[in-house]
């Protein structure tokens, strides 16, 4: 039936205690074993991380094992691109872990497409949360209750109205779209996926998504994304990444989709309104730039789309009014009423 490969990319990084259940859930999948090659990435570890995985590849063929120097998630990623032999790719993080059938169900919703005979070039599961305790966690992104086709100008403004999945590794992504300036993950960003997944999306004409959810996803204390609640001034830089790309995806929105224009503004005040919710009171100075011009100064630029935009919520525009005119200040009342200590 299956005649199509899959290369499946795991970056690692000091991730020992996890990694063996992330392995073995990629190699119990139900696809046939040899159209599949899983290519993991030791990021330069400093645990046991790279022995253990040299340890389980030695009972599976279809296991490559690279390792290389500290350089990143997407530096790894673009490790294992480089090597990848399969006609699709998929993705999976090192403490995640996924469904036995998830790759046989996207490859069978890929090669069945819209029903035309032409397979799709991208097809996603859906996902769930598990915190580090095994409480499920609420939905980030709510599956569709049956399969559900859409364009890609659908999916990238379900992006920027932050109720759609910009993660690669809930998906198959056909190899032909990593091509020019998609060849790869941008490095040295944390919102790598978000940033590629947006540029991708000029050339899918149409994606399916899966309502099982077959990607676990598993929330770990101390990642790079959250806070270490040891380090009040500590402010991870995925919230200065998170409007950075804001801003990319707005010009390319401007450029290519204009039609999403408003739903874009609201996603680049929407970014800035989470960056003012964190950002530590100690860091909101006349010195910071970053804060001073391109948050604080873009609010008041765009006073106007800020009040007119139909996507923001009544809650929405009170706190961002209420920060462009007094960041410091609404941001010494927010952490009070959250009895956080600034």
């Amino acid at each position: 039936m299956f005649t199509k490969k899959i290369s499946v990319i795991i970056p690692a990084y000091n991730i020992e205690n996890l990694i063996i259940k992330c392995l073995e859930s990629v190699c119990n999948q139900t696809y046939p074993k040899e159209l599949m090659e899983i290519i993991v990435v030791d990021d330069g570890s400093t645990d046991g991380t790279l022995s253990r995985i040299q340890e389980f590849a030695g009972g599976h063929d279809n296991i490559i094992v690279i390792h290389q120097e500290n350089g990143g998630s997407s530096k790894a990623r673009n490790h294992g691109l480089s090597v990848a032999t399969g006609d699709y790719l998929g993705f999976v993080d090192a403490d995640d872990y996924i469904d036995p059938h998830m790759y046989e169900e996207l490859m069978k919703a890929a090669l069945e497409g819209d029903g035309d005979g032409t397979p799709f070039l991208m097809v996603q599961a859906s996902r769930d949360e598990i915190a580090e305790s095994g409480e499920r966690l609420p939905d980030v992104c709510i599956p569709p209750s049956t399969k559900k086709i859409i364009t890609g100008q659908e999916h990238l403004r379900t992006l920027l109205m932050h109720t759609g999945d910009a993660s690669f590794c809930t998906k198959l992504t056909s190899r032909e779209l990593f091509t020019g300036m998609c060849k790869g993950f941008p490095e040295d960003e944390l919102n790598e996926d978000f940033y590629l997944m947006i540029h991708m999306l000029k050339r899918v004409e149409k994606l399916a998504i899966l309502p099982g959810q077959y990607y676990h996803v598993f929330y770990r204390t101390g990642s790079n994304s959250r806070k270490k609640n040891d380090q009040k001034d500590y402010f991870p830089p995925v919230f200065t990444d998170i409007v950075r790309n804001s801003d990319v995806a707005y010009r390319l929105v401007d450029k290519d989709f204009p039609e999403l224009r408003e739903a874009a503004v609201r996603f680049c005040l929407f970014q800035r309104l989470d960056y003012l919710l964190h950002i530590p009171i100690s860091r909101m100075t006349k010195d910071n730039a970053f804060y001073n011009k391109e948050v604080v100064g873009f609010l008041r630029k765009h006073f106007g789309d800020m009040l007119s935009n139909k996507y923001l919520t009544g809650k929405n525009k009170a706190y961002l009014t209420l920060f462009a005119l007094a960041p410091k200040g609404i941001r010494k009342l927010h952490a009070k009423l959250k009895g956080i200590d600034y």
